[in-house]
């Protein structure tokens, strides 16, 4: 047997934050080096970040992570590490992994296939290197290999997939198993998305069984750049078997999943694989050099299924968590002194107060209290908070801000809710203001602003009126404002700009309304575990959603403005996500929805379309949204669509001839 302790690293980085970033690095490394582990991964560009943008053009940007991988480097004696880093060759950058043996680089391995759709946008930045591709680069007077390479350290032979190398057809692992590779590692910067982790566990498990190989998945984890979220979960396969899992979404700086692999057993896998023997020379593409593996103990053989294994959680638990690491990463890296929300007593709102005061429940259970707090140090009063009760006393401010068309029901649902988080809670009235405002234009235009003239007027200068003050508490507590509009209501562009859509970070605008109301009945009947039920949401879920901008008498309920909010879902993921036509999108609506007219159901088509169309201008100016799942409207990141267009007036004519 050739026994060898394998580790697979998840780093919480933020782009440009070099001291950190490579605190953070050294930090796995020492930890792993006190678990025994010889060959440790890293994840993809954990030097820089992943999510650095455009600065990965600035020449500063290249020479600082040279320079932190030179700092690196001693760091790793009697291990083989690999990190990665962009790299310049020949004036074209590269997303690279280097190997580093004993604390010598060995030398670099750049990715050949490039994420580009979706959230992704490395071909903006990077290029693809070419299979069968080899050079040599210049670091510190010392010149190094880098192209199609893999490794035989200590006679085991070490190979790469870099993160989308192993989501293609293609994929680079089919060469490596050609050459007798035994191990695979991959770096990876894979974000968070439903469901996502049962995609990289079959690659993973599949790569290792098809190639006969230990096969090691590294991940970034938390929110590390704003919008993104990483969720970690390193893997460990062999031979088609799961050895290890690693936890996801914790609050960890770093965290290490490792399993003892015998480097045989791979070998005796490929002899035993029937596959045709293919005629061909790698051996020109190996990097060889000495190491001495230590002796080691082998572990049991089982599975080491972490505490916040995800495979068995329910999508509502799976968005509590992502969303609470998000909003912690964001308020702690921003700088910020906790949030700010204006609580309608509504469901977007409360929905965000109940996260926010999970941020601190969940996550001085994860990583305790005392690393919290010193994440978070930066804050003045840091050390009066002494538990999750204080700290939402502290961090968290809720302000309801009444009209004369509030009722008592929205009031009563925010003053209980904001009780029971033991958040800071002020009521305002801000009615009188709206009257100023109705009379200064009144009085400019000569005439009376009427519900049967003047209806969206009427109802924004309400929603506008909120937006000062509820800045002004953020700018006094120096906290980050939330802006509480989800992706049913951006789809159609139901929300006043520069009223409800005010704040810093809008979380919940890539989460549709019906899953949100699903999601709030569950925090109030289940909750994570059974013991974080938020009862006082009984308040905010026996309501009818309605922004509450009309008189009483009219009875305003979002969906009698709109449209049923699980069929209004439906049509925006066939016409944005599946690029359907108006009249397409209307046939699979007749079909699901028996219970409505035609009549009704093309009406509610061609009012999706317009409004879509309508407010673009809107959807590009929201606030930064969390992007949990592949169904995001975001112009920035995902959804791209013109501000100005003909608004399907020819397909929507053609839909109401039917």
């Amino acid at each position: 047997m050739k026994l060898i302790k394998v580790g697979a690293v998840v780093l919480n980085q933020t782009p440009l934050d070099w001291n950190n970033n490579k605190k953070n690095i050294i930090n796995a490394i020492k930890e792993a080096r006190k678990q025994e582990i010889t060959l440790l991964c890293l994840p993809e560009l954990c030097i820089t970040g992943y999510g650095c943008e455009d600065a990965f053009y600035a020449p500063h940007l290249h020479a600082s992570a040279l320079k932190m991988l030179t700092e690196i480097v001693p760091e790793t004696q009697g291990m083989i590490v690999s990190v990665g880093l962009p790299v310049v060759v020949q004036n074209k950058l590269f997303n690279v992994a280097c190997l580093i043996s004993d604390a010598q680089i060995v030398g670099f391995v750049a990715k050949r296939f490039l994420a580009g759709d979706g959230i992704h946008y490395e071909p903006r930045w990077f290029m693809p290197w070419k299979q069968g591709e080899k050079t040599l680069i210049e670091i510190e007077g010392k010149k190094y290999p880098i192209g199609d390479y893999f490794f035989k350290i200590g006679g085991v032979k070490i190979g790469f997939e870099i993160c989308e190398d192993a989501w293609v057809a293609n994929r680079p692992g089919r060469s490596l198993y050609e050459a007798g590779v035994e191990i695979i590692l991959n770096p990876s910067a894979s974000h968070f998305a439903f469901g996502k982790i049962d995609v990289r566990k079959r690659f993973v498990l599949e790569g290792s069984r098809s190639f006969g190989v230990t096969y090691l998945y590294a991940n970034l984890l938390g929110n590390e750049a704003g919008r993104a979220i990483y969720d970690g979960g390193a893997l460990i396969a062999s031979n088609g078997e799961m050895l290890a899992v690693g936890e996801r979404l914790g609050f960890h700086d770093y965290l290490i999943t490792s399993a003892t692999i015998d480097v045989d057993i791979n070998k005796i896998s490929q002899i035993t694989n029937r596959a045709p023997f293919q005629h061909v020379s790698l051996e020109e593409n190996c990097l060889q050099t000495e190491f001495h593996y230590p002796n080691v103990i082998p572990l049991p053989k089982q599975i080491a299924l972490a505490t916040w294994e995800m495979s068995n959680f329910i999508k509502e638990e799976e968005f509590t968590r992502v969303l609470v690491l998000g909003l912690y990463d964001y308020m702690r890296k921003s700088r910020s002194n906790g949030f700010v929300i204006s609580l309608s007593g509504g469901a977007d709102s409360s929905a965000l107060a109940c996260l926010c005061r999970l941020v601190f429940e969940m996550g001085i259970e994860n990583i305790g209290f005392d690393k919290f707090m010193e994440k978070i140090s930066y804050l003045k009063n840091s050390k009066e908070m002494t538990d999750a009760n204080i700290l939402t006393k502290n961090l968290l401010t809720c302000v309801y801000q009444a009209s004369k068309n509030s009722g008592d029901i929205t009031q009563n649902a925010a003053e209980k809710l904001a009780t029971a988080l033991n958040a800071s809670y002020f009521s305002l009235f801000i009615g009188d203001l709206v009257t100023d405002y109705q009379t200064i234009i009144e009085e400019s235009l000569g005439r009376a602003l009427t519900w049967q003239n003047d209806d969206v007027t009427l109802q924004n200068i309400q929603a506008r009126v909120r937006s000062p003050s509820i800045w002004m508490f953020a700018n006094i507590k120096n906290a980050l404002l939330l802006s509480t509009s989800n992706r049913s209501e951006a789809a159609v562009g139901y929300a006043t700009m520069d009223g409800d859509t005010s704040g810093g970070l809008s979380p919940i605008a890539g989460i549709d309304k019906a899953f949100l109301r699903q999601w709030l009945r569950w925090l109030e009947k289940e909750g994570i575990n059974k013991t974080k039920k938020i009862e006082a949401l009984h308040f905010v879920n026996e309501q009818q959603p309605t922004a509450e901008l009309r008189p009483a008498e009219n009875k305003q309920t979002d969906e009698a403005d709109l449209m049923p909010y699980d069929l209004l879902d439906d049509i925006e993921e066939l016409a944005i996500r599946d690029k359907k036509s108006p009249i397409e999108c209307f046939y699979f609506l007749q079909a699901k929805y028996v219970n409505y007219s035609t009549d009704q159901l093309k009406e509610w088509t061609a009012k999706f379309f317009r409004l879509w169309c309508r407010n673009q201008w809107k959807r590009e100016r929201y606030a930064p949204s969390f992007h949990v799942d592949d169904k995001n409207l975001d112009p920035k990141t995902w959804c791209r669509f013109p501000i100005l267009s003909g608004g399907f007036e020819v397909e929507l004519k053609a839909l109401m001839n039917l």
